[in-house]
């Protein structure tokens, strides 16, 4: 069975199990080891999923010391730490005693906020060995495509690099900044984005050139052009990939489909005995759809 096989199997069971799991230890049995079973680590052994982990700096807080739900390692090197939140609580917020973990555990660049459904992967973009206050990524087990299982793949402990996931975190944020600010600026464009486009608009062909300092009064006058443009823009794009999806995929299918028709035909056309009397018959039943064939091309011209 693949990840994603994998990833729909355990969601269906978090959708069963959801209103029985009352608490912090229920949802971390029920819910969350299981997550991590799927991510390959073996849950059963204590070297590889540390559960209430306490580290060698760990500080006593009201007479215990500070530890963390999960430690996860690889090959001996601890690469994930797992805060777990009961089941119904929020995910969003975490305990001070994470962050300080991350920061003292110099070889985790990942860490987990999760209450067994909503799974928030944090790293430390902005700092170096600092943990962010955002995650940069955000998994539900009950509502997820296949980006989001895309993205899931690289923390599997099969793909589990460190540079690859930085990397990745870091494009996740800013094409989620920057595709924010290209929203913003498609619905209400910005007097220098409009000023921008009119600049450019003798790029395209000289007759559209705006001769002369672009004024308040010019930029008025584009504001609605930019919006009809930008939308004409948006369709013409969206058509044009949604015709690609739709045709690419399908020619390729049949393609394929008759490949196998024909493999199989050949497979079972080497295994069969065709008998004087079957040749006889078949060439009979082949001169009447010659003849039906004509006679429907005739009408139909």
């Amino acid at each position: 069975m693949g990840f994603t096989e994998d990833i729909i199997k355990l969601s269906e069971q978090v959708r069963k199990r959801f209103d029985q799991v009352v608490g912090e230890e229920a949802t971390k049995m029920a819910l969350i080891v299981p997550f991590l079973s799927v991510l390959g680590y073996d849950v059963y052994d204590p070297s590889e999923v540390m559960p209430e982990y306490v580290a060698d700096f760990a500080t006593k807080k009201a007479g215990q010391f500070e530890k963390v739900d999960y430690a996860l390692a690889i090959n001996g090197t601890k690469v994930m730490l797992v805060e777990a939140k009961a089941r119904g609580q929020k995910a969003e917020a975490h305990d001070g005693q994470l962050s300080r973990y991350f920061n003292g555990l110099l070889t985790t660049k990942v860490a987990i906020v999760t209450n067994g459904v909503e799974y928030r992967f944090f790293t430390d973009l902005r700092d170096k060995n600092v943990m962010d206050k955002e995650p940069f990524f955000t998994f539900n087990i009950l509502e997820y495509d296949t980006k989001d299982i895309d993205n899931l793949k690289f923390f599997h402990r099969d793909n589990f690099e460190v540079t690859a996931i930085t990397n990745h975190a870091e494009e996740m944020v800013y094409v989620k900044g920057m595709t924010q600010l290209l929203g913003n600026l498609l619905r209400s464009p910005s007097e220098e984005f409009v000023r921008f486009l009119v600049a450019e608009l003798g790029t395209v062909a000289p007759s559209y050139e705006i001769k002369g300092r672009i004024t308040g009064k010019i930029i008025d006058k584009f504001k609605p052009i930019v919006k009809k443009s930008i939308q004409g823009s948006l369709v013409e794009l969206m058509t044009r990939s949604l015709s690609q999806e739709i045709t690419q995929p399908v020619e390729l299918e049949v393609e394929q489909e008759i490949e196998e028709e024909e493999k199989q035909q050949e497979s079972q056309e080497s295994k069969v005995v065709t008998t004087a009397e079957e040749i006889e018959a078949f060439e009979k039943i082949k001169a009447i759809t010659e003849t039906s064939m004509s006679y429907n091309f005739e009408l139909q011209y």
